[in-house]
């Protein structure tokens, strides 16, 4: 059996992210970092809420979306908080990425059983 929260959650986490993407594009975007990377984060934008409206809609689908989107995410924001930013110790952004990590941890653990819940 698998939580009825999942959905709801990654509604509200996907609808964080379509937010904050916003806003950083609104305070000039992500110019310090290279042009496929910026590229990417840019595209957060319209993923995440792509993956809002399809977890509404279509949550079986939203759910594959929002692991594909998580996992990237995930991987993205490591190579900027460790690779283009070369500051020593812990960081804001380092610590944003280790939050990122988990949620997709537990999006990508909990989505075949939702999935399968929400067939039945």
């Amino acid at each position: 059996m698998t939580s009825p929260l999942v959905v709801p959650a990654a509604v509200v986490l996907f609808a964080y992210g379509t937010i904050v993407h916003v806003v950083q594009l609104a305070m000039g975007g992500y110019p310090e970092m290279p042009g496929w990377l910026a590229a990417y984060f840019v595209s957060l934008t319209f993923l995440d809420a792509l993956a809002v409206v399809l977890l509404l809609c279509r949550p079986a689908a939203g759910l594959v979306l929002g692991c594909f989107i998580m996992v990237t995410d995930a991987a993205a924001n490591f190579y900027a908080n460790y690779v283009v930013d070369n500051s020593p110790g812990l960081t804001a952004g380092r610590v944003g990425q280790a939050v990122i990590t988990l949620l997709a941890v537990a999006l990508v653990t909990l989505t075949p059983r939702t999935r399968q819940a929400l067939r039945r």
